[in-house]
């Protein structure tokens, strides 16, 4: 939780070239190993989520917080194999009066 990426997402001008903050906070299913999780091995490596996070963001354009989301779902979802998702996708300040505005979604089944 309190991932935070300065990017460029939003349907206005002034957004496609003026980078935001997005704040992330991820509920990521572990997948059943069928045995207890006692390696990292056996689970899912945090700092390689927030890795390929920031990598798959970088560079790119996102229009809004909703495709961001789904984007980051299905990342987590395909790549990382974990079997359900929530995903908490916040602009920060985003509108003068606003402090935070964003979505949740959830993908996935949970077991």
């Amino acid at each position: 939780h309190d991932f935070r990426l300065d990017i460029l997402i939003g349907i206005y001008d002034w957004e496609r070239k003026i980078p935001q903050t997005v704040q992330f906070d991820l509920d990521i299913g572990i997948p059943d190993r069928g045995k207890p999780v006692d390696r990292i091995g056996d689970t899912i490596d945090y700092a390689k989520v927030v890795a390929r996070i920031e990598s798959s963001l970088r560079g790119n354009h996102f229009p809004l917080v909703e495709k961001l989301a789904e984007h980051v779902a299905q990342l987590l979802l395909q790549e990382f194999r974990s079997p359900w998702v929530r995903v908490s996708v916040t602009k920060l300040a985003a509108l003068k009066s606003v402090k935070r505005l964003g979505v949740i979604i959830e993908r996935g089944t949970r077991g």
